[in-house]
């Protein structure tokens, strides 16, 4: 099975709030990602994190709108550079961005918390 990764590790890896990571995935669709049903973690694998850094950084940079962000980031990657209109080209550096988010990973999949599963233990009374 490929590595996935929870919205906690990929916030960390964004440096975002989880809240974004999840809302993001609640209103676009992204490559690689797992859903499951209410109460069950999201996992977002390796393509979905390149599609959101690639995303988030088109974001910051060029303050493209994050829908269409996501749109170009998938072109960039498969392609690995896009054309806007006939004097413009946009280049994606696949092995610094790779360099880049194995630094932040690291550091991520050791910070981010587990998620709690299941239901949370009940309290006893005193003098029971």
């Amino acid at each position: 099975m490929p590595r996935a990764y929870t919205a906690a590790t990929i916030a960390l890896v964004l440096r975002v709030p989880t809240k974004w990571v999840d809302n993001v995935l609640s209103h676009n669709v992204l490559s690689d990602v797992r859903q499951g049903t209410q109460g069950v973690s999201r996992e977002i694998g390796t393509r979905g994190l390149l599609e959101l850094f690639t995303a988030k950084s088109l974001c910051d940079f060029l303050e493209v709108p994050l829908p269409a962000a996501i749109r170009l980031s998938r072109r960039l990657l498969d392609a690995g550079q896009e054309a806007a209109g006939s004097h413009l080209l946009l280049t994606l550096n696949r092995e610094r961005q790779a360099g880049e988010i194995a630094a932040r990973l690291e550091y991520a999949v050791e910070a981010a918390p587990l998620p709690k599963r299941g239901r949370p233990p009940t309290k006893t009374k005193r003098g029971a």
